[in-house]
C-alpha cells in the first residue's frame, strides 16, 4: 500500500491521534483495523493512511511491530507539554513540569516555527542526546508573544523587520501596505499576523512607531513594549478614572474608623508621586503605643470587572525604569485620589496594632478608615531626625524607629535572612542621558517603614489563615518563598568558603543565621555584590499563590502583600478578600484566585526584567563615552563563552569574551564558577579582581565588551 500524499500539518494531527489511541488504551498492541475502529474511521482510503502512519512510526522507532501488523508504543509518555527555552544556536530545550528529569532537546529543524517562551506539545523520541531526551514540536499551544520591538529595513517592494530580541531568530516580513508610515531604520513594534506552514519567515505589520534609534524615549518605550507593557491607558480606562467622584461623603466616613485627629505622616523617596502607605502614632493611657499602618483604599475605587480593574489585573504591577514609572493605575488614581497626600482626608484600609515597649503586640484591628496626613517626609528628612534626635515629630519618629529595631531583631533571631544588595542609580541630564552613577544607600529610615509594612503583611496573612479549619481554610492570596534546594545551597557554601566564609547548612535556622553573618561581614567589601547575588540565586523565587505556605527568606509562617495596592494588583486582591471576610463572607473561589496569582507572578518577573534591561541600557550609554578607559572590576559571572566583570567604581557590567584572551585556551569549570587556561592552568574565578579596558559598546543590544588588561 502506498503512502497517500497529504498536507503535512494534517499528517501531524492524524499521527498524533493515532499515537494517542495507544496512550489511551494502556499501550495494548493494536493493528490498523483496531486503531481505525477506535477513531471511528470506516473509509478504506483513510484506513490505508492509518496503516501507513503505523508503518512510518515503527520505522522512526516510535512504535514497535510485535507481530506482523500488530503495533505498540516503544514507551509511554511519548507526548509532553512544555515551554520553549531557545539557545543561541537556534536549538531549544523544552522545560517540562517534572515529567522528565531533564529538559527535552529539540534541534532547530524540528522546532516547527516555535519561538522562545511558547507553550508547545512535543513528541519525545526513544533515543537520547546525552542526558536529555530528544524531541520534536508537533503543536504550538500558546504563543508567548506576537509583538516584538526592532528596526525596520525597507526595500522597494517589501520590508523586513529585524527584532531586538536575540532569541527571536527570524526576521519578520512586512508588506509595504502594512508599514503604516514606518521609514527605513526607524525603531518600531511589529506584530506577527501570519506564518504560513512552509514559509521561512513570519508575516507581520507595524503596530507602533517608537521613534529614532538611540533616543532616550524611544529606547525606554521599546523596553516596555518588548516585555508586553502598554505605553498608555485606553480611552475607556482613562474615562472611567475621570468619572470617579473626588468628594468623600459623610455617609462613607460614618462607615469607617476615624483617624483624622491622630498624628499621621508618610515617608517616601524625595521624588515619589504616589504615597500608598502612612503611619499613625498615639501613646495610650496604659503606656502602650497604638501604631496604625494605613494603606490607600484602592479597592474602594476600583470595582471588580470594571475596565480599571481588568487593566490593573492585566498589567499586574507598576514598572520602574531608570528614568520613569509606568503606573498600574491612571494618574488620577495613583497620584490623586488614592495617594495619601498631606493635609487631605483620604480613605484607607488599615492594620492597627497596640504595642508595648518591647514591640510585642497586645491587640490588633483590621478595617476601613479615614486619615488626614499631617506631613509628607522624605527618607532623607526622617534619617536626619533619627541621627540628630531633633526635628518635626521627633518623639514619634524616634519611638517608631526604636520599635522597628526590636521587630527587626526578633525577625532575624527567628531565622530571617538579610540581603542588602547594592542598588545602582543614575544621575541623568534633561535628555535622560546618564552623567553619573551612584549606589543607593538603605538607612534606618528605609528600614523603619519596611519593618512596619512587613508587620502588617504578616499579621493580615496570619489573621486570614486562622479563619476556617482544615479543608475549610479560607481562600487567600499569599506571598510564599520556598526553602532553597540543598544542592544549590551546598554549591554556594562551597564557593563562599573560598573567601573564608562558613555556611552552616544543618538546618534552615542555622543556614539563615550563617547567611546573615556572611551578609554583615561582606558589607562594603568588593565581593559583596557577587556573594549576595549568588546567595539570592541559590534561593527559590518568591511567588503569589492561594496555597498557604511559609516565607523562608523572612522566616514568617504566613505572609502576604497588603501594603502597596497602588502599584501591585495582588494587594488589591488581598484588600478585597480581607474586607469580604471581615464582613462574614464565605470562602472565595480558589481556582479563580490561583489563576490571578499566577498571572501576577509572571507580570512581576516581566517588570523586574524590564527594569534590569533599562539599567543595562543606561550602563551601556554611560560607558559609550568611556571606550578605551581602564577600570578595576570584579568577576561577577562566568559562562562557556566569556566572563562578566562588574566595574567596582560604577557597578557597570560587561563581558570579556574567552576568544579575546590570547595567552591561552580557556574553558569553563562550572562547578567552581571559574574559567581555566588549558596549558598554563591560570584560573579566573567568580569574585576575583581584574583590570579591564572598555573595548566596545553596542547600545542596540545593550551590550558592553571589555578586554582584559594584563601586566
Amino acid at each position: 500500500m502506498s503512502k497517500k500524499k497529504s498536507n503535512s500539518s494534517i499528517d501531524q494531527v492524524l499521527t498524533q491521534m493515532v499515537l494517542d489511541i495507544f496512550e489511551q488504551n494502556g499501550n495494548t498492541p493494536l493493528n490498523y483495523k483496531q486503531v481505525s475502529a477506535k477513531l471511528n474511521v470506516r473509509d478504506p482510503e483513510a484506513r490505508d493512511v492509518i496503516f501507513d502512519i503505523l508503518k512510518n512510526e515503527a520505522n522512526k522507532g516510535v512504535l514497535k511491530e510485535l507481530t506482523p501488523g500488530k503495533f505498540q508504543l516503544l514507551e509511554l509518555k511519548t507526548f509532553i507539554e512544555g515551554t520553549v527555552d531557545l539557545t543561541n544556536d537556534g536549538s531549544a530545550f523544552i522545560v517540562t513540569a517534572d515529567e522528565f528529569e531533564n529538559d527535552i532537546f529539540v534541534a532547530p529543524r524540528k522546532l516547527r516555527n516555535a519561538l522562545n517562551g511558547d507553550r508547545v506539545r512535543v513528541y519525545v523520541y526513544a533515543k537520547s542526546r546525552g542526558k536529555n531526551k530528544e524531541g520534536e514540536v508537533i503543536e504550538i499551544l500558546q504563543r508567548a508573544k506576537m509583538e516584538f520591538t526592532g528596526i525596520v529595513k525597507l526595500s522597494e517592494r517589501f520590508a523586513f523587520f529585524i527584532p531586538d530580541d536575540r532569541k527571536m531568530m527570524h526576521d519578520i516580513f512586512i508588506p509595504i501596505s502594512e508599514l503604516h508610515g514606518a521609514k527605513n531604520g526607524i525603531k518600531a513594534v511589529a506584530e506577527i499576523t501570519d506564518w504560513p506552514v512552509d514559509a521561512k519567515n513570519p508575516i507581520g505589520r507595524i503596530k507602533h512607531i517608537l521613534g529614532k534609534q538611540g533616543e532616550n524615549d524611544t529606547e525606554m518605550n521599546a523596553i516596555l513594549a518588548e516585555y508586553g507593557f502598554p505605553l498608555s491607558f485606553t480611552a475607556e480606562v482613562e474615562h472611567e478614572a475621570e468619572e470617579i467622584p473626588e468628594i468623600i461623603t459623610s455617609e462613607e466616613i460614618s462607615k469607617r474608623r476615624d483617624f483624622r485627629n491622630v498624628t499621621t505622616f508618610t515617608i517616601d523617596p524625595f521624588d515619589a508621586k504616589d504615597f500608598d502607605d502612612a503611619l499613625s502614632f498615639k501613646q495610650l493611657e496604659n503606656g502602650n503605643y497604638e501604631i496604625g499602618v494605613h494603606i490607600a483604599d484602592v479597592s474602594h475605587y476600583i470595582k471588580p470587572d470594571s475596565a480599571l480593574d481588568k487593566e490593573a489585573d492585566e498589567r499586574g504591577t507598576s514598572v520602574y525604569l531608570v528614568d520613569r514609572v509606568i503606573p498600574m493605575l491612571p494618574e488620577r488614581l495613583s497620584n490623586g485620589l488614592c495617594s495619601l497626600r498631606p493635609k487631605e482626608d483620604k480613605l484607607c484600609f488599615s492594620a492597627i496594632f497596640e504595642m508595648d515597649e518591647d514591640a510585642q503586640i497586645k491587640n490588633q484591628w483590621f478595617g476601613k478608615t479615614v486619615i488626614h496626613s499631617n506631613r509628607r517626609f522624605s527618607y532623607e528628612e526622617v534619617q536626619e531626625v533619627i541621627e540628630n534626635k531633633a526635628g518635626e515629630f521627633e518623639q514619634e519618629i524616634l519611638k517608631l524607629n526604636d520599635l522597628a529595631y526590636k521587630l527587626r531583631e526578633r525577625k532575624f533571631k527567628n531565622g530571617a535572612i538579610s540581603f542588602e544588595t547594592t542598588e545602582v542609580k543614575f544621575k541623568l541630564d534633561k535628555d535622560g542621558k546618564p552623567t553619573g552613577v551612584y549606589v543607593k544607600e538603605r538607612k534606618d529610615a528605609h528600614k523603619l517603614i519596611e519593618d512596619f509594612m512587613l508587620l502588617a503583611n504578616r499579621k493580615v496573612a496570619e489573621y486570614v489563615s486562622n479563619m476556617g479549619k482544615g479543608k475549610h481554610k479560607y481562600t487567600f492570596v499569599y506571598r510564599v518563598h520556598d526553602t532553597p534546594k540543598p544542592e544549590a545551597l551546598a554549591n554556594f557554601a562551597q564557593f563562599a568558603a573560598r573567601f573564608g566564609y562558613k555556611i552552616n547548612t544543618k538546618s534552615d535556622k542555622e543556614t539563615a543565621k550563617s547567611l546573615n553573618y556572611l551578609m554583615e561581614d561582606v558589607e562594603g567589601k568588593k565581593e559583596q555584590n557577587v556573594l549576595t547575588q549568588l546567595a539570592i540565586r541559590s534561593m527559590a523565587k518568591a511567588i503569589y499563590t492561594t496555597k498557604s505556605s511559609s516565607h523562608y527568606g523572612l522566616a514568617f509562617d504566613y505572609y502576604t502583600h497588603f501594603t502597596s495596592p497602588i502599584r501591585r494588583y495582588p494587594d488589591v486582591m488581598v484588600h478585597r478578600l480581607l474586607f469580604h471576610y471581615l464582613n462574614g463572607g464565605q470562602s472565595a473561589n480558589a481556582e479563580h484566585y490561583e489563576k490571578l496569582c499566577q498571572h501576577s507572578s509572571q507580570m512581576e518577573k516581566k517588570a523586574a526584567d524590564a527594569e534590569r534591561s533599562s539599567v543595562k541600557y543606561k550602563q551601556a550609554e554611560y560607558l559609550k563615552d568611556q571606550v578605551g578607559s581602564v577600570y578595576s572590576g570584579v568577576i561577577s559571572g562566568v559562562t562557556e563563552w566569556g566572563m562578566y566583570v562588574e566595574i567596582i567604581e560604577n557597578k557597570c557590567e560587561g563581558m570579556i569574551r574567552l576568544r579575546d584572551i590570547s595567552d591561552d585556551f580557556y574553558t569553563l569549570d562550572e562547578k567552581n564558577y571559574a574559567i581555566i587556561g588549558q596549558r598554563k592552568k591560570k584560573v579566573y574565578q567568580l569574585g576575583d579582581e581584574v583590570m579591564i579596558r572598555v573595548k566596545n559598546v553596542d547600545l542596540t543590544k545593550k551590550q558592553i565588551d571589555f578586554s582584559l588588561v594584563t601586566d
